[in-house]
């Protein structure tokens, strides 16, 4: 069983998110990451890009199954297409000013993360991956200053070049 990246192109309407997240909990798999936004087609539609451990026979049933679904108009697991594909989180640090402070900021300026916001006692830092291994490390790092909050995005990702994830069936 592998990471697959699924994008689900869908009518922007209330419950079809809900729809497509409970076709996966039938079938009894957890969604490693999800995002959902508007996309660049008129009409009001969206992208979901869930992430799913599963082998690939499982996920031609799961695709099969997310097309039948009402408001679902295009079903792709890009997994072995070339993409490009990008995680954002925010990191909120306790860093006093001085040593610990200076220490998160170097952090920072080693992972190419932005700081966004300084405080008295804290310091937010955007950071932005290509798979989940650059973010979780820095996290990993930053523990030891003590992480107030986290929020990360999960998996966002299009195919690379000319290939498009297209509205039409």
């Amino acid at each position: 069983m592998r990471p697959h990246t699924i994008s689900v192109l869908v009518e922007n309407r209330p419950g079809v998110l809900s729809r497509v997240a409970g076709l996966f909990t039938r079938r009894g798999f957890n969604i490693e990451s999800l995002a959902v936004g508007t996309c660049e087609e008129p009409g009001g539609m969206s992208r979901i890009t869930a992430v799913v451990i599963a082998d690939d026979e499982i996920i031609e049933q799961v695709k099969k199954q997310l097309n039948k679904l009402i408001n679902v108009i295009k079903v792709s697991d890009i997994t072995y297409t070339s993409h490009v594909a990008r995680e954002i989180a925010l990191v909120k640090v306790a860093a006093e000013a001085g040593q610990t402070r200076a220490e998160v900021m170097q952090l920072a300026d080693n992972f190419r993360a932005r700081i966004i916001d300084v405080g008295t006692r804290t310091v937010v830092l955007e950071v932005t991956g290509g798979d989940t291994g650059k973010i979780d490390a820095l996290v990993s790092l930053l523990r030891q200053y003590g992480i107030k909050e986290l929020v990360r995005t999960g998996k966002i990702a299009m195919p690379r070049g000319s290939k498009t994830v297209s509205p039409k069936k």
